[in-house]
């Protein structure tokens, strides 16, 4: 059952006082009131510093190695002990600085997506930021608005708004003059103007706001890479465990195997995982803000990078929505000024509506700025369900109603005959054929006769850049979908200027057909026309049941629905805060282009996060299964608890740095494959096995080194080809084949450096000196380059069968 509606949190004085000062606030009442009552934040959220750095320095991944601290400190290994906690801080310190950074740059974001309100302030409308109103304030509300407080409404025809997230009540609410409409509410119908009664944690919406965590939706990327994480955690488990049992049956020190097992698990463990995950998605974030798009999902990255087909809006995308009026069309006894004068009473100028500006100026053009010679008592704003606007009016001669719409609406409000249907219907499909789409309008005396007036053409042209981005986007594997209600003439006119196809198909095309019959004809169409917002739902819906990953555009509180259907869902520059809401990214900026840069950039943040996954494996593999087998088989421990610490710490640190590598995007949708992500870390773990065995072999064998320095030795080798397994990982074709990040490479050497001055000198460690870490150091890029050329090899064989399978 629903939820009662809420009681109205109106304030009587605040009313009484507003109710004859139409001309709103002055400046000095909103600072009075700002102080009074605060700024208009609902909720904000704040995590304590000191909470946050404690959750990385005790965590589910740390607690291990702090039982591992705890376990040097029982059997008295001091030095252990010391380097284990120095390291845990280090740790703790660096994850906390990442997710801060990360924290900073989304919280940015969500600041340039914040609500904006219509307010009347010193007789004067105005935008300010949702968050500055203050109770008492003049606001407006219309479609597709987000109510941005608790509102008392005044004057207005009515409103229809969306209540679901506050009472759970799924059809929408009329609301009239005297009703309260809350913050939160989507606006799906109508305009009025209304009081701010209350704001932030005092509305109905502030006061029932719990501080849950927000449940987050994981992308199929993100399930992949906690996948592998799982995967190399069982892997890990169960070959300590295999350690374990050896240690036993071999009857060595309990407290020290215990030791060397947990930090062994922790070196397999993919602890990097969560802050690699998180900087590269708001590194990549902030890339995409600086190119004119917001995300407002960070999952939309890693969808866009997988999208092969962009159903596109004509207005605004494709097209420069600088809409100019043509010659208009006159009908019966009324002048071009009549037509204009009565489309004119059916808009508003205030309201900045494109097709209404057009209107006015070109009114204004003919006759000036001569006043209207009667009065619009009750303005019913553009409807997106009638598709018409209307005004009902007082003039010299007594009431009267205009209405302003989609031609064939209008034409059937006025019961038009075949005669007039067939004469406005060939100027119609002329207009079209031009590029142009139409707008009809019409009167109603007090007989209660619509009379029709005549015919108002609007141009549209093509951006400068859409044919030349359309292109790009083709030669990139994605395919554009141009989606339009205006005429199919019109849509193919504007397709042929951009070099799209001309398959143009309405929305009768496909609905009402069998589900496979309407998706072929989606998936071969070229665009559609005469599409209402709801026809986009199935648009989106019929392209994904053939596989495809589909972007769709929108800008209105009818497309929301589609926006959030769509795999990664896009509302356009100066799209109603509905849209903005249900979208996945937000474009501040109009036109394809930077859709097509969303792309690109989203293409790069995938492969970036691709290199992390490989390397990650590759990484596990080599370490792992080197000093399990060389415990098994050889009795010897290779490397030390402390140092597979170390080695932790030194390859995570510059795998961070992958967020900020240079990369080239894909021309084609990445998808993620995991034959090729496993069969690649696969090759690369097992020729770093073997390479570590031969070094194993060289230092004990055939140097004849002690114990000890047998472990620098190859903690110095684990460590240097560890680093260069990052660089193996990064790329497709041979390492230098992609210039590496500034921030990555010297990452890398500095770690490295950090290791073979360990080693060289003996800190916490035995010394080798510098002769044994040059030979380390040349063996290992020996080793780097041959495997490199193996890496090649195989990408080309899967390549190869790739496109054999694909035949």
């Amino acid at each position: 059952m629903p939820e009662e509606e809420p009681k109205t949190t109106t304030e009587p004085e605040i009313l009484a006082k507003l109710s004859t000062r139409e001309e709103g606030l002055a400046a000095t009442e909103v600072q009075e009131r700002l102080q009074t009552y605060g700024y208009n934040e609902i909720i904000e959220k704040k995590i304590n510093p000191v909470l946050k750095f404690l959750r990385y320095f005790w965590g589910p991944i740390p607690w291990m190695i702090e039982v591992a601290a705890i376990l040097s400190a029982v059997i008295h290994h001091w030095e252990d002990f010391g380097v284990i906690m120095v390291l845990l801080v280090l740790n703790a310190v660096v994850g906390f600085w990442q997710e801060h950074k990360a924290d900073n740059a989304i919280e940015l974001l969500k600041q340039r997506l914040a609500l904006e309100a219509r307010v009347k302030r010193d007789g004067r409308w105005q935008e300010i930021a949702a968050r500055e109103l203050v109770p008492g304030d003049w606001v407006r509300v219309r479609l597709g608005d987000i109510v941005p407080a608790d509102l008392q409404l005044l004057s207005g025809a009515y409103l229809l708004a969306d209540e679901s997230t506050l009472t759970g009540e799924s059809l929408p609410v009329e609301k009239h003059v005297g009703d309260t409409a809350f913050a939160g509410a989507n606006i799906r119908q109508g305009e009025m103007d209304a009081v701010v009664t209350a704001t932030g944690m005092n509305t109905y919406f502030g006061k029932t706001a719990k501080l849950v965590e927000e449940a987050k939706t994981q992308s199929h990327f993100q399930k992949a890479v906690i996948k592998i994480g799982n995967y190399l955690i069982v892997l890990a488990v169960l070959l300590v465990a295999v350690i374990f049992l050896a240690a036993l049956f071999r009857h060595e020190d309990l407290m020290m195997t215990l030791q060397f097992a947990l930090v062994l698990t922790v070196a397999a463990i993919p602890v990097a995982l969560p802050a690699v995950l998180s900087v590269t998605m708001a590194v990549g974030a902030i890339a995409l803000a600086k190119k004119e798009a917001i995300v407002s999902k960070l999952l939309a990255i890693e969808e866009m990078a997988g999208m092969d087909v962009l159903c596109s809006d004509k207005t605004g995308t494709i097209t420069k929505n600088e809409l100019t009026v043509g010659e208009v069309k006159p009908w019966g006894g009324f002048t071009a000024t009549d037509l204009l004068f009565f489309a004119t009473l059916a808009s508003r100028e205030e309201d900045l509506d494109p097709i209404d500006a057009a209107i006015f100026s070109k009114f204004k053009a003919i006759a000036g700025d001569t006043p209207k010679s009667c009065e619009v008592k009750v303005y019913k704003p553009f409807d997106p369900v009638s598709k018409r606007s209307e005004a009902q009016c007082e003039g010299d001669a007594g009431p009267f109603t205009v209405a302003k719409g989609a031609p064939q609406v209008i034409l059937e409000l006025v019961g038009a005959d075949s005669a007039l249907s067939s004469q406005a219907g060939e100027l119609i499909d002329d207009f079209a054929h031009g590029g142009m789409r139409t707008l009809a309008v019409a009167r109603q005396d007090a007989d209660q006769t619509w009379e029709f007036i005549g015919l108002i053409p609007l141009y549209d042209p093509p951006r400068e850049d859409s044919a030349a981005t359309i292109q790009t986007a083709q030669a990139m594997g994605v395919e554009v979908k141009m989606v339009t209600g205006d005429h199919e003439a019109v849509a193919k006119e504007i397709a042929r200027q951009v070099h799209l196809g001309t398959n143009i198909q309405p929305a009768s095309a496909f609905l009402d057909r069998p589900i496979l019959e309407a998706s072929e004809v989606v998936e071969q169409a070229d665009g559609f026309a005469r599409v209402f917002p709801e026809h986009k739902y199935q648009i989106v819906q019929l392209l994904q049941s053939l596989g495809h990953i589909v972007g769709m555009t929108g800008d209105g509180v009818n497309d929301a629905p589609a926006l959030k259907k769509a795999n990664a869902g896009i509302a356009v520059a100066g799209a109603t805060d509905a849209a903005k809401s249900a979208a996945h990214i937000v474009l501040t900026k109009p036109g394809l282009s930077v859709i097509i840069d969303a792309i690109k950039e989203s293409r790069k943040i995938f492969q970036r996060m691709n290199s992390y996954a490989i390397y990650r494996i590759a990484e596990t593999i080599r370490v792992l299964f080197f000093i399990a087998l060389t415990i098994l088989i050889f009795n010897f421990y290779p490397v030390t608890a402390v140092m597979i610490v170390l080695l932790a710490l030194f390859n995570d640190a510059p795998i961070m740095a992958i967020a900020y590598d240079r990369v080239k995007y894909s021309n084609e949708p990445e998808r993620w494959d995991m034959r090729v992500v496993l069969g690649m870390a696969t090759l690369l773990g097992l020729i770093g096995v073997i390479s570590s065995f031969f070094m194993f072999y060289v230092a004990s064998q055939i140097l004849h080194l002690p114990a000890l320095v047998v472990q620098s030795f190859i903690f110095l080798k684990l460590a240097v080809a560890g680093h260069l397994t990052i660089f193996l990982a990064r790329t497709r074709g041979p390492f230098w084949s992609i210039r590496p990040s500034g921030i990555l490479f010297w990452s890398s050497v500095l770690t490295k450096g950090l290791a073979t001055l360990l080693v060289v000198y003996g800190w916490y460690v035995a010394p080798i000196g510098w002769k044994l870490a040059g030979f380390i150091w040349g063996y290992c890029i020996i080793a780097f380059l041959l495997t490199d050329a193996c890496k090649v090899g195989l990408y080309k064989l899967l390549d190869h069968r790739d496109i054999r399978f694909k035949r």
